[in-house]
């Protein structure tokens, strides 16, 4: 299959574009709203055709797919333009600013008969793929509580928007809180009703939250505790699932790459756990072409995309109002 880039981003850079080659699928075309940044990209990975021009490259024929990577506040418009176009739509999360845009592209989508997929890499890993098949085993019992720390030190090259620009989608929420949402409901297998939360500027952000932490209910009652930040160098990430009969303990698992340990601690002792260190971007576009085929579903639908961005949201306003705030899945 045949793909366009739309959005010259670090991730399509280090990551999205290998995967795509490495699938069988081929990259025709890259835009980006800077000519000198999509030229730039695409001598680099020997891409034939780039611009600025979003409608010429959904004007293509050849192109029966689209990556989108841009800032936030353009994923709506440029997807929606997409599906028009008949294209398939593998987003970058969060799939929009607002959670009417998210459904309005979802359901777009499913009305033109095109695959729309959210880009959740970290439901691809084979660490959180083995945390989530322990927890459905039911070795560790009924699920209590999950704690997700994922309080990194965000890099200068990744800074610009995300610290400094909330019309463009930046903060932590944004860009941390709704992969831990992802993976909650990854995990657990269930959306978070109701949350509580507290954010603030600690020494990064500039006019957006560059940390937050909340608290998160369940149907299930399982408690979920999440913490994120740009501004902890050596927190270290990962997260724990702590059940009736047991615990789980996945430490440096919150990253790109197949790296981490899982350590699962029962009343038989203390055991490490194996998974596949397969790459988590080669994994999501490997399914993502299975749906196009009418095989499977995407690793992460756009269902899943709309339901993590509700808790985003909620935490974001929760924090905002002093006040719990129910996750409202749909507009």
């Amino acid at each position: 299959m045949r793909w366009g880039l739309i959005g010259a981003s670090t991730i399509a850079d280090q990551h999205m574009i290998s995967a795509i080659r490495e699938s069988g699928s081929d990259i025709v075309a890259l835009i980006s709203s800077t000519q000198s940044r999509a030229q730039d990209m695409a001598h680099r990975h020997g891409i034939p055709k780039h611009g600025t021009d979003l409608s010429a490259l959904l004007a293509d024929p050849a192109i029966a797919a689209v990556y989108i990577s841009s800032t936030n506040e353009k994923h709506h418009a440029q997807a929606m333009a997409a599906i028009a176009a008949g294209k398939h739509v593998l987003c970058e999360k969060p799939l929009a600013m607002t959670l009417t845009e998210a459904v309005e592209m979802v359901q777009a989508a499913e009305k033109a008969g095109v695959v729309f997929a959210t880009n959740h890499h970290l439901r691809c890993s084979g660490s959180h793929r083995a945390v989530r098949d322990i927890v459905r085993s039911g070795r560790i019992g009924r699920v209590l509580s999950l704690r997700l720390f994922h309080a990194v030190h965000l890099p200068p090259h990744l800074q610009g928007w995300r610290i400094d620009n909330s019309a463009a989608g930046g903060g932590v929420i944004p860009d941390i809180t709704v992969h831990d949402a992802d993976v909650a409901r990854f995990l657990l297998g269930e959306t978070p009703v109701s949350v509580v939360a507290q954010m603030g500027a600690s020494g990064m952000g500039q006019g957006v939250e560059d940390s937050a932490m909340s608290v998160w209910t369940t149907p299930s009652g399982a408690m979920v505790q999440s913490h994120e930040s740009f501004t902890h160098p050596f927190a270290g990430s990962g997260l724990e699932v702590h059940g009736t009969e047991g615990s789980i303990f996945a430490r440096g698992v919150m990253t790109q790459l197949p790296v981490g340990e899982i350590e699962l601690v029962t009343a038989k002792g203390r055991e490490a756990v194996p998974y596949s260190p397969h790459n988590l971007y080669l994994q999501g576009v490997t399914e993502f072409l299975a749906a196009v085929a009418g095989q499977a579903a995407p690793a992460a639908t756009g269902e899943d995309g709309i339901a993590s961005l509700a808790v985003a949201l909620a935490v974001r306003e929760a924090a905002r109002t002093g006040q719990s705030q129910r996750v409202k899945v749909s507009a």
